[in-house]
């Protein structure tokens, strides 16, 4: 069963539902396996677990 994974800052649900049919579309038509076959995990991370240019992102994005 195909898996995509993606990570990001935090995600409204509007935003999850968009993504997990678009993900999976884009995936079933380019690799010619159905929709239903693929599992897609959303991992939110707070902005502080993450850093850009030796700066957390939170301040580099000022929230």
């Amino acid at each position: 069963m195909p898996f995509i994974q993606l990570e990001a800052g935090k995600i409204s649900t509007e935003q999850k539902e968009k993504l997990i049919v678009g993900l999976t579309k884009v995936a079933s038509e380019t690799l010619g396996i159905a929709e239903d076959k693929f599992i897609v995990l959303l991992k939110e991370n707070e902005l502080d677990n993450w850093g850009t240019g030796g700066k957390m992102l939170s301040k580099v994005l000022g929230r």
